[in-house]
């Protein structure tokens, strides 16, 4: 994973113009700081610098929400969700005919949750000829941190949870001095929470083959995967 340095080089490489918004525990916006002064290269992109000072709502955007809690660590570290919004329902052809919509445009403005009238005045809404709104999808992240009731809650029916297993089991103690998780802990976590998918990260790099983690946590949680380098997640949309 790239720290931000690497991030704001690599983003700059590529040319990006669209504004970052970064949010961090408290000294974030020192940090950055420090990296812009000490680091020679010149950002081709706005930045904006959030610090989170309490858990809670910190981002609030059309089609998402991000939440932030504290994790458990020996310096202050943060866990995120993000939260999609409900999606539109499904649209239903026969119900938009039965009404007398025409097929083309007005279908599509139905199908985006707008109102239309028809050349005879009739008016049709989109819940008219929509489903029932499906739910968006919930994916955490828990950052550095020990086993924790707090991400238990905060993780609760997330359909990805992403969460550090640092050291295996047999080093639990140096995982809890070091403020870290261990496979097992990290997958009674995602079983206590009833989330869908669990995915271990900041793996140490003591091990060469990590599989022996991955069968740790499979023990308790069977829908478990190792993160990778450059590993793309899309866990599927909820449909029901």
């Amino acid at each position: 994973m790239l720290g931000l340095p690497g991030l704001f080089q690599t983003m700059s490489l590529l040319d990006r113009e669209k504004k970052l918004e970064v949010y961090g525990p408290a000294g974030i916006i020192a940090f950055v700081e420090a990296i812009k002064q000490t680091v020679h290269f010149t950002l081709t992109f706005p930045l904006e610098v959030s610090e989170i000072k309490e858990a809670g709502l910190v981002c609030e955007e059309r089609e998402y929400q991000v939440h932030a809690t504290w994790a458990d660590h020996v310096t202050p570290s943060l866990a995120y969700a993000l939260i999609e919004k409900p999606r539109l329902g499904r649209f239903h052809p026969e119900k938009a005919k039965s009404l007398g919509v025409p097929e083309g445009p007005l279908w599509s403005k139905l199908q985006h949750g707008s109102v239309v009238k028809l050349p005879d005045g009739q008016i049709v809404r989109s819940e008219e000829v929509l489903g029932p709104p499906r739910p968006g999808r919930k994916i955490v992240y828990t950052g550095d941190t020990r086993q924790s009731k707090n991400l238990v809650k905060f993780a609760e029916n997330a359909d990805l949870l992403i969460h550090d297993a640092t050291f295996d089991d047999e080093l639990w103690e140096r995982a809890r001095e070091d403020g870290h998780s261990t496979p097992s802990q990290a997958a009674e976590t995602a079983k206590k929470a009833g989330v869908k998918w669990l995915v271990l990260t900041h793996i140490s790099a003591r091990y060469g083959d990590p599989s022996l983690l991955l069968e740790q946590a499979r023990k308790i949680f069977s829908s478990v995967d190792l993160a990778e380098d450059f590993m793309k997640i899309d866990p599927p949309l909820i449909e029901a």
